[in-house]
């Protein structure tokens, strides 16, 4: 069933966000600030951009009407109240997915993208987007912390169920 695959990313999805933070938290402010060869720019940059796109997905799931940030807005330049921001978005994102229901994800939503283009799409391509979407961003930040001297965290999915 998806309702029960979907489940399970939102739990690999929090688990996955808590080992990168975990690892982020090593870093220096201007360790994790510093400009670098990325589309946000850094990797403070991408994790904001992770909990703007996160907002926006589940607001438009939950059917919530959603102003649409920009997609490098920062919403918090403190790390610490970003971390808390993250623990809160991924126990809203597993509360919600652990409600899902066969004919929610049988549906289609409707919705305006960032570029102001307006869309209606099945619900299962979009959660299936959505938890994509989470792991090519966690995998830009992989990449800039190989710049750091902090070692990215394994986020292998089979590894983080592992015992």
């Amino acid at each position: 069933m998806l309702t029960t695959y979907f489940q399970m990313l939102a739990r690999y999805n929090t688990l996955a966000n808590r080992r990168l933070y975990g690892v982020c938290a090593r870093l220096s402010d201007q360790e994790r600030k510093q400009t670098r060869p990325a589309f946000f720019k850094s990797i403070h940059g991408t994790l904001n951009h992770l909990i703007v796109s996160d907002r926006v997905w589940m607001g438009r799931f939950e059917g919530q009407p959603i102003d649409s940030p920009q997609k490098d807005e920062i919403l918090y330049d403190d790390f610490d109240q970003l971390w808390g921001a993250r623990i809160e978005e991924d126990d809203r994102i597993e509360k919600f997915m652990s409600g899902i229901t066969e004919e929610f994800l049988s549906g289609k939503i409707k919705y305006r993208d960032m570029e102001g283009r307006t869309h209606n799409d099945p619900v299962t391509l979009l959660v299936a987007h959505f938890f994509n979407k989470q792991t090519h961003h966690r995998g830009q930040i992989h990449d800039l912390l190989m710049q750091t001297e902090v070692a990215p965290p394994i986020l292998d999915l089979h590894r983080i169920f592992r015992p």
